[in-house]
């Protein structure tokens, strides 16, 4: 189960980059790096920062071929995914959910406390999108107003909730949780919950 939820989450993040990048007028080129960037960029930084190395992608290609397909899918029915305002939305929030999952669980492969796993889901999930935003010259969504990061934190203290007091198998912990974070930002963005930002008076 854990590796089908990071082939999805791979090509939710790869369709929702390569749409940005499409929206900013990337080339073909262009395009693909940014959807690779997005893809891999949290993992790789938490790779980095746990001494895993070489880095997940590189040690299976079957990442990188997963988001060659998620580039190919967005170039090709860019014009359909288009027509459906809430593609790049959904898919982005497909990726938050699942990536901060991934994140804590290589946190626990290493035996790392709870809170530096759920800093590690919370890097895995975002930091890609940060690249991203980065490149495409905004400023990332989550330094923004909008409810983003929040989502990962919240849903790895609920992942360590289930885990410590529910007698839930591994593949079932990993899909409530990644579905509870997704409908979380959907409500979020429905209801139009957000963090109040912060200025100088």
């Amino acid at each position: 189960m854990f590796y089908y939820l990071n082939v999805i989450g791979t090509m939710a993040f790869a369709v929702s980059a390569s749409l940005t990048a499409m929206n900013r007028r990337l080339d073909p080129f262009g395009v693909f790096v940014i959807a690779f960037a997005t893809s891999v960029g949290g993992g790789t930084l938490r790779d980095i920062l746990i001494g895993y190395t070489p880095v997940g992608w590189m040690r299976d290609l079957t990442v990188v071929y997963f988001i060659i397909a998620g580039y190919f899918v967005a170039v090709i029915f860019r014009k359909k995914l288009d027509r459906l305002r809430v593609s790049l939305f959904l898919f982005d929030t497909i990726g938050l959910g699942i990536f901060t999952l991934i994140g804590i669980e290589r946190g626990l492969s290493f035996g790392l406390a709870p809170v530096i796993c759920v800093a590690l889901g919370t890097v895995t999930a975002c930091f890609g999108g940060v690249i991203r935003d980065i490149l495409c010259n905004e400023i990332p969504v989550i330094f923004r107003k909008e409810i983003y990061a929040t989502l990962c934190i919240v849903g790895g203290i609920i992942f360590f909730t289930l885990r410590n007091n529910f007698g839930l198998t591994q593949n079932v912990l990993y899909v409530l949780v990644s579905v509870i974070i997704i409908v979380l930002r959907l409500l979020a963005v429905r209801y139009k919950w957000y963090l109040a930002p912060l200025d100088r008076k």
